[in-house]
């Protein structure tokens, strides 16, 4: 493995974190690494306009990677997103597309919050947590066979076609999910929402596995 790389990886990895910038001495304290290092680390990545710096010479993430980050996963994005926006105003909630990311992590790909809403959940893309976690990576277990030792949650959720879980992801949220299943193979993308409150989990259920049938038609066409 390259440690240059590994490090330039780091500092955009770490600025994600940061939006708001940090000092270059901020930033070698953050990935371990000298700050003359982190000073060649950084210009090298501001030539490739992936961070620059703002007014107060703070380094930033920068436009560069929105050219980068626009080709990944293209098609399922653009199949998703009025599904998703017919989602999030049909539910008064965020609604979301998770990928699954190796073994056992999922990424948050897109998000869309209700317009008009009182109160939604807000989150960013690119956010990760475990695939035991939330009703995102549960759902794409439940997708799957029984497992010795699964977490009750996964069980109910391939016996009701929708996985629950509340403050899993974020504190006092409830995010409902199902699979986008393909016609053979392993699910490995779910939808669902992330409600605050609701009335009817059944209902949320059935509308969150309608728009998980729908985006799985898309793809399989």
């Amino acid at each position: 493995m390259s440690k240059t790389l590994h490090h330039g990886l780091l500092i955009l990895r770490v600025l994600s974190e940061h939006p708001r910038g940090l000092t270059v001495i901020e930033l070698a304290d953050a990935i371990g690494v000298h700050r003359t290092v982190a000073h060649r680390l950084t210009r090298t990545l501001e030539a490739h306009q992936l961070c620059r710096r703002d007014h107060q010479r703070r380094v930033v993430l920068g436009t560069g990677l929105v050219t980068l980050a626009e080709p990944v996963q293209q098609d399922l994005r653009t199949l998703a997103r009025p599904i998703l926006d017919e989602l999030a105003e049909t539910t008064r909630a965020t609604a979301h597309l998770l990928v699954r990311e190796g073994a056992a992590e999922m990424r948050a790909l897109m998000m869309v919050e209700p317009r008009g809403a009182r109160v939604h959940v807000s989150f960013r893309p690119g956010q990760t947590h475990s695939i035991e976690q939330g009703s995102g990576g549960l759902a794409l277990l439940a997708h799957g066979p029984h497992r010795e030792g699964e977490r009750p949650e996964v069980t109910r959720a391939r016996a009701a076609g929708y996985a629950v879980t509340t403050g899993e992801v974020i504190p006092a949220v409830t995010g409902v999910s199902a699979a986008v299943a393909p016609r053979t193979g392993e699910a490995t993308t779910s939808i669902g929402i992330s409600v605050f409150e609701y009335t009817s989990l059944d209902d949320l259920g059935a509308t969150v596995i309608h728009a998980a049938a729908r985006l799985g038609e898309l793809l399989d066409q």
